[in-house]
C-alpha cells in the first residue's frame, strides 16, 4: 500500500515537472544558450567578460529552477508532515505493549490516514501547477 502511494505521488510530480519543463524551462534553457553563444561570438570581450556574460545568461533559468525546486520541496514537506501526523496519532492511541490484533488494526488506520494525506496533496497539485505556471510566465520567481 505504501509503495502504491509513493508511486502515485512520484508519477504526479514527474508529470508536473515535465509540464513545467515543456511550457517554461526548456524555452528559458534555449534562450540561455543563445545568449551565451552571443557572448562567445563577441570578439571584443576579454575572457573574464565572456565568462561573466555567460553567467548572466544563466541567471533567469537558475532562478526559475530554484523556484520550481522550492515549490516541490514545499509540497513534499507538507505531505511528509501529514504522514508524520498520522504516525504520531497512531502512536498516541497504541499502548506500550499492543497485541498483534491491535498492531494490525492500527496499521490499517495508519494506512488509511496516509492514503488520505496522499489524496489530499494530489488534489492540491492542479492549483499548485497553475500558480507555478503563472509565476513563471510573469517572471516573478526572480524575486523569490
Amino acid at each position: 500500500m505504501v509503495d502504491e502511494q509513493r508511486t502515485r505521488v512520484e508519477e504526479a510530480m514527474t508529470n508536473m515537472v515535465n509540464e513545467i519543463d515543456k511550457l517554461h524551462l526548456r524555452k528559458m534553457q534555449a534562450d540561455m544558450h543563445r545568449c551565451a553563444a552571443k557572448c562567445c561570438d563577441n570578439g571584443t570581450l576579454s575572457i573574464e567578460r565572456v565568462h561573466q556574460c555567460v553567467e548572466n545568461c544563466s541567471l533567469p533559468l537558475n532562478s526559475a529552477q530554484k523556484y520550481v525546486q522550492s515549490e516541490f520541496e514545499h509540497l513534499q514537506n507538507r505531505l511528509q508532515r501529514c504522514v508524520m501526523q498520522c504516525n504520531d496519532d497512531i502512536r498516541d492511541k497504541m499502548g506500550p505493549t499492543p497485541t498483534d490484533a491491535e498492531v494490525n488494526r492500527y496499521s490499517k488506520d495508519f494506512e488509511q490516514c496516509a492514503v488520505k494525506c496522499v489524496d489530499g496533496h494530489l488534489g492540491l497539485l492542479p492549483t499548485v501547477l497553475k500558480k507555478m505556471k503563472e509565476v513563471l510566465a510573469q517572471g516573478k520567481y526572480q524575486h523569490n
